[in-house]
């Protein structure tokens, strides 16, 4: 049968009493305020730019807008007969069952009401948060590999595991590809990319690298990972997963192409101007 053992870990960080806080949960704790702490040294004090201020006040916003998004995505997206059977369920998150392109959704929206409460322009502020959410995706997958859940497929590379609940055959740590891709390269990418001051005037631009760049990331993971159960694979063969990441690609090399920056937008507005009188 062969493969690496799944590392004694238990999900449970800390227990005291009725009291249980998981390593799942101190996951997105650390990416919350890390993020937070990283999205106040991108805040700008330019008009039509998130201040410090603003992404101070944001992060409650984003909390709400991950958790709710994540969770209302997951159960629409990957089990949502089982969620209308039992739809208490809903509210168990503890029990785990989150989405990401969901989460982006519920973060999306807070992000579109708060800018426009603020005056901001809401693709300067989703600039600062594609920055950021590599964060988050790191430690939320590392988070899924020591709770030993969406494991990969059956493998016989070295570096397979045997997971508790994958049976007794060795499977792609795909958690781990995703901590990798989709979190560290991606959070080094957009790195380097928001120190080029030529490319953070483009509003847009660093959304849309952000999107492109995770997009493609879990489309490719999604070749090693195991399909959720009670889906398996769909449309070609293809996944939920990736089936959810192609319009987010398209969208993103959409954002790419159209980014334009504040001069170059008033620019354009005063050469319409001139032509139209």
């Amino acid at each position: 049968m062969g493969g690496i053992p799944f590392p004694d870990i238990d999900p449970v960080a800390l227990e005291i009493g009725p009291l249980v806080i998981r390593w799942y949960a101190l996951a997105y704790l650390a990416g919350f305020l890390l993020g937070w702490r990283y999205a106040m040294r991108l805040a700008r004090t330019k008009p039509g730019q998130p201040t410090a201020d603003d992404m101070d006040d944001f992060l409650t916003w984003a909390i709400v807008g991950v958790i709710l998004g994540g969770r209302i995505g997951y159960v629409l997206f990957y089990d949502v007969s089982s969620y209308v059977e039992e739809p208490l369920r809903i509210l168990m998150v503890w029990k785990g069952g989150m989405s990401f392109h969901g989460g982006l959704l519920g973060v999306t929206a807070a992000g579109l009401i708060f800018s426009l409460r603020r005056g901001i322009h809401p693709l300067a502020l989703g600039d600062v948060l594609a920055v950021v959410a590599p964060i988050g995706l790191l430690f939320g997958r590392i988070a899924n590999f020591v709770n030993g859940e969406l494991y990969g497929r059956v493998t016989d590379v070295p570096w397979g595991v045997v997971f508790p609940h994958g049976g007794p055959l060795a499977r792609h740590p795909s958690q781990l590809y995703e901590a990798l891709l989709e979190g560290l390269v991606l959070l080094i990418v957009m790195a380097v990319l928001a120190r080029r001051p030529a490319l953070r005037e483009r509003n847009g631009f660093l959304t849309g690298a952000f999107l492109t760049g995770y997009g493609l990331s879990r489309f490719a993971v999604e070749f090693f990972r195991e399909p959720d159960a009670q889906l398996g694979f769909l449309f070609a063969g293809t996944t939920m997963g990736q089936l959810l990441s192609i319009p987010l690609i398209l969208i993103g090399l959409v954002l790419i192409l159209v980014a334009k920056s504040p001069i170059e937008d008033r620019q354009t507005r005063v050469g319409v101007h001139r032509n139209a009188r």
